[in-house]
This record gives structure tokens, sequence and C-alpha cells, in this order.
């Protein structure tokens, strides 16, 4: 076992986390991996009690440029979840020479701008993988089996609905069901996984992947939506795969079928969606995200029925938070030895 190392004085810490992954959580894993001395200081991010959003030309962060500036004087590397790092950012931090990013893909890091300043980016892949696929079975059982409406006419309207009992309106269960899988990563390879051991008849379709997977691999999108019951997305949200699932695509699945998505809302289209909901093409939905965080109180998912709604919580674990702190006190550690990173950009 090696023994812990101690920080170099030169090299200042910011510890920039939130009321999700905490700064304490971040501290104790670094304290961990570096020995009990290294140089600390902390900004505390509002997210998630003020929801991230678009900051300059960065995605997915904390609104807060002014004050994570202020605390970059001086700091060499910075640990965050949600820090806006800007261009702006980025160029008033010059002592600034590593940012690790406690989330699966940095996009709050401006990363041509933080070449430019001889920045380097780490990140933490698959810290939510299990947590996000695990909630996404649970969605899809809840949309199959109406578990909230059940939930909600006995334990809130006092009702003993006996209607949940009728052929019409039971719903239907993972065995023998063909269920189709967009995306075969992180997230998208372990529910495949889980839903062969409930007896599901997995195709997946993702033309990045290579090898073997759970289940059959379809030829063509437009083939699994064919055979799809339950359609489950998992796909990164690039320019091409924004509005994956449109109109057009949701007219190919079997009428009745289910959707899930705890990817990324722009993978939808969300008027296409609720007019499959209201025509009955599809029998039911199930979503942790949206085109718009969080949906205005105009949107039109609020009036659609048969629609099952999470405000983007799938990857939200103590254990996520724990797991990402520790991925990103590793990089620190190996930054700090002058050790290739593992998870840089």
């Amino acid at each position: 076992m090696t023994r812990p190392m101690t920080v170099r004085p030169a090299t200042r810490i910011l510890v920039a986390g939130d009321h999700f992954v905490r700064n304490s959580l971040i501290a104790e894993a670094l304290h961990h991996a570096l020995g009990p001395e290294p140089h600390l200081t902390e900004l505390t991010l509002r997210w998630p009690l003020e929801p991230f959003g678009k900051v300059a030309e960065v995605d997915e962060a904390s609104d807060a440029e002014d004050a994570l500036i202020r605390a970059l004087d001086g700091v060499e590397v910075c640990v965050t979840q949600m820090g806006p790092f800007t261009e702006r950012v980025l160029a008033a931090a010059p002592d600034l020479r590593l940012v690790v990013v406690c989330r699966g893909g940095p996009v709050n890091v401006n990363a041509a701008a933080a070449r430019a300043q001889g920045v380097r980016v780490c990140f933490a892949p698959g810290r939510n993988a299990a947590a996000t696929a695990e909630f996404t079975v649970g969605l899809m059982l809840c949309a199959l089996r109406r578990i909230p409406e059940a939930h909600r006419s006995l334990a809130t309207d006092g009702r003993w609905d006996a209607s949940h009992y009728t052929y019409e309106n039971c719903g239907l269960e993972l065995e023998d069901t063909p269920v189709g899988l967009i995306g075969y990563g992180a997230v998208g390879s372990r529910v495949a996984r889980v839903l062969s051991a409930f007896g599901a008849e997995v195709e997946v379709y993702d033309p990045y992947v290579r090898g073997d997977v759970h289940g059959m691999r379809a030829t063509s999108l437009e083939a699994l939506l064919d055979r799809s019951r339950v359609l489950t997305l998992h796909a990164r949200l690039t320019p091409e795969t924004r509005h994956l699932i449109g109109a057009r695509e949701l007219a190919l699945l079997p009428r009745g079928a289910v959707l899930v998505n705890a990817a990324r809302g722009g993978l939808l289209d969300t008027d296409a969606l609720c007019d499959a909901l209201d025509s009955g093409q599809l029998r039911a939905a199930a979503l942790d995200t949206y085109e718009q965080e969080p949906p205005p109180p105009t949107s039109r998912l609020f009036r659609t029925p048969h629609l099952l709604m999470t405000p983007h919580v799938a990857g939200a674990s103590r254990s996520v938070a724990q797991k990402a702190a520790r991925i990103a006190a590793a990089e620190v550690a190996r930054y700090v030895r002058g050790e290739p990173l593992a998870h840089a950009l």
C-alpha cells in the first residue's frame, strides 16, 4: 500500500461543489488521495436549488461566473460539477492548470478556450451509470404497470379503483415484451442486462458500438422501432441526435407502445410526443429529461394524458455523489504526482 502523499505547497485547489456533490465529499476524497495537508479553498454553487442552464457559451452550468473568477485567484486546480468555465472565466484565471468536472461529460467547460489557456480538463465517466439505469427501469415499470395512477387513486383520492384490474386498463409486463434501446453506452448496456434478467426481448440500436450486446442488434433505427413495444433512449445529445425521435419515428412504433427517456430531453420532439399520447399511438411515456428544463408552466406536457414526469433525478443518488468525488480526487492525485490523467479530454 502506498503512503498518502502531501500536496506540494504551490498547488492550491479550489473545491467548487454544490448541494449534490458537496464540498465536504470532495474535500474528504482529496484528503484520502493526497494526505492530510492539501491547500483547499471552497466555493459552494447553488445547484440544484437553482437550476443549471446555458451560461455564455457553455451548457448545464451554474450562473456564477463572477463568484468563480474571484474564487480562482491564485488557484492551480479546481474540482467542480457545475462551475461555468467559460472563455471569460478561463481568461481571468492565469494560474489555473487543471479543471476536474465531477460528471460524465464536461459540458460546462469551454474546451477550446481551456486548450488555448493551457488548462487540462478531466471528467468522471460512468459516475451515475448504475443510478440512471436503475431509475430508467423504475420509470419503465411505472409506465407499463400504471403504478403512479394506482397510488394516486388509493392514497390521494381514497378510492379502491377496480378499473386498474380491467383488461383495458391493466398494463404490460416486461417478460417476453420487445424492448428497443437506442444507445448502448454505460447506461444503455446496464439497462439491457437488467431487462434481459426480466425476460424481455431486448434489441439494441447503436451504430457506434461494435461487438456483442445483450439481446439482438438492430440493423437500422427503423427496424428497431417497428418491433419495439417499449422504447428507451440512451444516446448522447449531439447535433446529429437532436430530435432523433420525432413524429415519423413515433409513427413507426406499434400502436400502444411505451416510451421512456432518462437521457437528454433534446433527443425527443416534445410536440410529437404529446401528439402521439393524445392520439393513443403511445399508450404511455415516462420522462426524466426535457428540451427545456424546467418545462415552462404553459408546456403541453402538463396537459397530456398518460405521461409520467420526474424532475431530472435519474442520476441522483448518494452513491453517485460519492463516486464522483472519488474519481475527481484520483485525477487530482495523478496530476500532482505527474502521472498521466485517466479521463482527460
